[in-house]
């Protein structure tokens, strides 16, 4: 097999794309396919200043290596979410990665805010994968505007997409289809949030971390069992091997074609308020999501405390 750009022996081969690449070819291929996810959805440009959400996977450290070498001004936002078994792994992997690159680095710990993950799973009555992604979207959206970045950019790449854009459909959501798409424009308090791996897939952006050299964490969050993007990936991954280049078809078919329909049904933040304890908007009529998970959890520690005290007095007598 010969790579289609310099015809040497290919060592990547893309069905998708019908084609195959040599190392070097491949690694321009990943560069164009970013910069052109960038250019045609107008992301961003080289003005601005883009914190990049990273969690110690391929992906998240995929795009911020090639954002810092395309010449972009990137930091690193890393969440610590306090879970046993793979949170300790992560927050490593991207410790060490952004020190052997020279890359700026921001690490959140969400069990400094009375956040951390398995205690939010013990005192709130929600999904913990719902839970969480509402936790690291508030601290995304938190540090960026904090501390001045215009842009938050996110490792999504076309597979999360088509999973998320596969879900939205079946449920004939609206809503969610309005606002799907690599781009999110910054209003009312949220910054502008970007995903240039849009055009790439997990499968690339494996291939671009090992060739590469890239170490990443591959622990799985022990709480992900059984979510239902797992599901719809495995059905999309199986349509792909039968059919390769239906997801990037679907994907920016709907941006495209079926997004249009959609734009007067996106929600509006006309009606969002400060949250009366830390200012983030709300649609709620007084505190937002995590302040409301920071209550319960503060208040379910004060309840196992009282009852350690009675304990104790207990002994005592």
């Amino acid at each position: 097999m010969k790579c289609r750009i310099c015809k040497k022996t290919a060592c990547v081969g893309l069905r998708s794309h019908n084609t195959a690449f040599c190392e070097d070819c491949f690694l321009q291929f990943f560069q164009r396919q970013i910069e052109r996810g960038i250019e045609k959805e107008h992301l961003f440009t080289k003005d601005d200043r883009i914190l990049v959400a990273i969690s110690g996977g391929k992906d998240s450290l995929a795009l911020l290596y090639e954002l810092n070498h395309l010449g972009y001004n990137v930091t690193g936002l890393h969440i610590d979410l306090a879970i046993q078994g793979s949170s300790d792994t992560a927050r490593e992997a991207v410790e060490r990665f952004c020190q052997k690159h020279a890359l700026p680095l921001i690490v959140l710990a969400t069990s400094d805010y009375d956040l951390a993950i398995p205690t939010v799973k013990a005192s709130v009555r929600r999904p913990i994968c719902s839970a969480c992604g509402t936790i690291k979207r508030y601290f995304f959206n938190k540090v960026a505007i904090d501390q001045h970045f215009t842009v938050l950019a996110t490792g999504h790449t076309l597979d999360d997409e088509v999973a998320r854009l596969l879900s939205n459909t079946l449920r004939w959501d609206p809503s969610y289809l309005a606002t799907q798409g690599p781009l999110l424009p910054a209003e009312n308090g949220f910054v502008r949030k970007v995903k240039p791996l849009w055009r790439l897939s997990e499968y690339e952006t494996a291939t671009f971390c090992f060739l590469l050299g890239i170490e990443n964490t591959h622990t799985v969050c022990p709480y992900s069992q059984g979510a239902s993007f797992t599901v719809l990936k495995k059905l999309l991954n199986n349509l792909e091997a039968t059919m390769p280049g239906r997801k990037i078809d679907f994907y920016q078919g709907f941006l495209e074609r079926g997004k249009p329909h959609f734009r007067t049904m996106a929600p509006t933040n006309a009606n969002l308020r400060p949250c009366i304890q830390c200012g983030y908007p709300t649609s709620n009529d007084d505190m937002c999501g995590v302040c409301h998970m920071r209550t319960l959890v503060r208040a379910r520690k004060g309840e196992a405390h009282k009852d350690k005290t009675e304990v104790e007095e207990e002994k005592g007598e």
